[in-house]
């Protein structure tokens, strides 16, 4: 589903990832893991077409997305939540997921229904403003824009972040529900060990700007993650 071939990613004449190589089979959640600075971030950033590499590519199945503009990678199937959650704070809830569609050809309104029982406190909250809501119901609502479209390929960067743990444990239900309806490759940027491992099947260790491990969540040992991820 993902293949990023040798990348190289900076700000300026600065490096922050330096021919970073990995792969998303499909229906696979891949966990980014590592500390505060060491890239997963800008690695995002740069699938979904924020930033553009200094060198290699990006494969999005046999499509190489490497030069297109963000709006055109999101129509193609991938989708973004990104750190912060972003949410428009003056739209409400339904209004925020209607945006939603607009990465999807067909967009029917039918999705949104979907969401809802995915989320159900979405519905509960559905027309008042985004701007007026906890952090975790932000961060339900990013989650559910984003796979409102029916991507192909979520990308979701610190979904823990500032995140109270009931909620926590609600987003990990909801992600679980999809992983187990299948169709959905999900690559996860994350510091919190135990939402990671209740997910991910497969493990790319950053630090430094380069992978320093990767492997099967059966075969990459807790201790050799734990190394990048404590302060």
């Amino acid at each position: 589903m993902l293949n990023i071939e040798h990348l190289t990613v900076g700000y300026g004449d600065g490096t922050v990832l330096a021919d970073v190589s990995l792969v998303a089979e499909p229906g696979q959640v891949v966990c980014l893991i590592g500390r505060n600075g060491v890239g997963k971030t800008t690695l995002l950033k740069t699938v979904i077409g924020i930033l553009r590499p200094k060198r290699g590519r990006i494969l999005l199945g046999d499509l190489d997305v490497t030069g297109w503009p963000s709006n055109r990678r999101a129509a193609a199937g991938i989708g973004y939540v990104p750190q912060g959650r972003l949410v428009f704070p003056h739209l409400t809830v339904y209004e925020n997921l209607l945006i939603g569609l607009e990465a999807s050809i067909q967009r029917p309104v039918t999705r949104i229904e979907e969401m809802y029982e995915l989320f159900p406190k979405l519905r509960l909250i559905a027309g008042r403003a985004a701007g007026k809501l906890s952090g975790g119901e932000q961060q339900q609502l990013a989650i559910a824009r984003a796979l409102v479209a029916h991507p192909k390929l979520l990308l979701l960067d610190e979904p823990t972040e500032g995140i109270q743990p009931s909620v926590v444990d609600e987003i990990a239900a909801a992600l679980q529900a999809i992983q187990q309806r299948g169709g959905v490759t999900m690559i996860l940027a994350e510091q919190f060990l135990d939402f990671a491992t209740n997910l991910a099947n497969y493990y790319y260790v950053l630090d430094s700007g380069g992978i320093v491990a990767s492997g099967h969540a059966d075969v990459l040992s807790h201790a050799e993650i734990h190394e990048y991820v404590s302060v």
